[in-house]
């Protein structure tokens, strides 16, 4: 009688989850180098190879720094640090990305349809810590118009007011939210971006 298939074991990295025979294709394989070292050290023979002189690098640079520091009076660090000081500033999304923050500002822009009727958009409000919602509906009494949260076309949240109302709202948000500053609100015209003030 055959004998009966046994399942595979798969040994997976601690770091990045991935198994190990994968993990030169995950995007952390710099952190996953000690625990394959320590771990799986059949799966890449290469590293145990670079580890090893890696520690002899190491001892000498070690040696050169402890020659540098007692030679120099002054006691200035190598420019070495500082370099990895700034790497590890920079604060990197999966895949390699750089999250950048977003500018405080509002921007208002008004959309014509219909050659006659238009539309009056906010957007940014929310950066400011104001609620969408509550803008909405004061925006909607003040002006006496319809006024709605939808999502724009970055799939980021807007007020739409019907009316062309963008000249009046600006004194309006200004005096309604104090945190929101004229500078920091702008206008949408003819596709370029012009400051309110």
């Amino acid at each position: 009688m055959a004998e009966k298939p046994q399942p595979v074991r798969v040994l997976y990295c601690q770091v990045c989850s991935l198994p190990a025979e994968y993990c030169e294709f995950g995007s952390d394989f710099e952190k996953c180098k000690p625990w394959l070292i320590q771990n799986a050290p059949d799966l890449y023979p290469d590293l145990l190879k670079e580890a090893d002189s890696k520690e002899a690098d190491k001892v000498a640079q070690q040696l050169q720094s402890t020659a540098l520091s007692s030679g120099s009076a002054d006691g200035s660090a190598p420019s070495g640090g500082a370099s990895a000081s700034k790497q590890q500033e920079v604060k990197r999304l999966p895949g390699g990305k750089i999250k950048r923050k977003e500018k405080q500002e509002v921007v208002i822009e008004k959309i014509v349809r219909n050659k006659r009727k238009c539309i009056t958009t906010v957007k940014g409000l929310e950066l400011f810590g104001i609620k969408l919602s509550d803008a909405s509906k004061k925006l909607g009494k003040k002006f006496a118009t319809g006024a709605s949260v939808v999502k724009g076309p970055t799939e980021k949240e807007q007020i739409d007011v019907q009316g062309d109302i963008a000249y009046d709202i600006v004194e309006f948000i200004t005096e309604t939210w104090p945190d929101v500053p004229e500078t920091a609100i702008f206008f949408i015209e003819d596709g370029r971006k012009v400051a309110a003030a």
